[in-house]
């Protein structure tokens, strides 16, 4: 009886401090199977690195992310600035990384062939967007054709490629996206599209953490994700998020969207 108590003891005190795998949230900019993709190495270089389990996990659509967030759903998460801005006052994600070299870019693009070259040239247009909060690709591009007295009929169609398909396709005239995942694109859907219009450049999108996760396993993902491109493997991994590595990340990175003053959310 008393060696089964020790060894007991013992296997209790080798297993890690969550017994249960974390799940790691990412925006669905893209379909689940695409961002599965792209990410997949990355989760998988931090549950080696951190000894603790980690799995990937979305949402249908980005409305059912932000709803996921504000319920605390997500241990950790990749989330756009303006997301970051409202859930980590609640429920209180920290950030603790964003993409090295990079500003978030909002665009307009539309068909090649479409014959237009301007904004303004889309008065009275039906444009599709992906949510009414993403960031870059709805929030500062309607900003911007409001602002030019440019008016639109916004269609919301859940994802950044829903918004870059349905614009190859001809359902839509013009479409908002970022910089980033219209050059993640196919060659084959981004070959029929241009921008004809793109922002100014915010701090781009945070990893953040659930306020209750444990202080060494916050630095040891944090560490972990700055030294994800000291490999050839993981910048290749990269390379398919067309981001060239992360960069340690604090609260006030983000307080040049916070300056906006955006109440989508609230």
């Amino acid at each position: 009886m008393k060696s089964f108590t020790l060894l007991t003891m013992l296997t209790l005190l080798s297993l890690p401090l969550y017994a249960e795998s974390l799940t790691f949230g990412i925006v669905p900019q893209h379909s689940a199977s695409k961002l599965a993709e792209q990410w997949a190495p990355i989760i998988e270089y931090l549950s080696e690195k951190t000894g603790q389990k980690i799995v990937f996990s979305t949402a249908p659509d980005i409305p059912m992310f932000e709803q996921r967030l504000r319920n605390g759903e997500y241990d950790l998460a990749y989330m756009n600035p303006y997301h970051y801005t409202i859930f980590s006052v609640s429920p209180g994600y920290d950030a603790i990384a964003k993409a090295r070299n990079n500003r978030l870019k909002g665009i307009i693009v539309v068909r090649k062939d479409s014959g237009f070259s301007a904004p303004k040239q889309l008065n009275n247009a039906e444009i599709a967007f992906p949510s009414p909060a993403a960031f870059a690709a709805t929030v500062l591009t309607q900003t911007y054709l409001k602002q030019n007295e440019v008016n639109f009929q916004p269609s919301y169609v859940s994802s950044h490629d829903s918004v870059y398909l349905s614009v190859a396709k001809g359902f839509f005239p013009a479409g908002g996206g970022i910089l980033r995942t219209y050059l993640s694109l196919s060659d084959e859907i981004r070959q029929q599209l241009t921008p004809i219009w793109t922002t100014k450049g915010y701090t781009p999108h945070a990893i953040a953490v659930h306020p209750e996760l444990d202080g060494k396993l916050k630095n040891k993902v944090q560490q972990a994700l700055i030294e994800f491109d000291l490999s050839p493997e993981g910048l290749a991994h990269l390379d398919k998020l067309k981001l060239k590595g992360f960069i340690t990340a604090q609260d006030s990175d983000w307080n040049d969207v916070r300056a906006l003053k955006i109440t989508v959310l609230e």
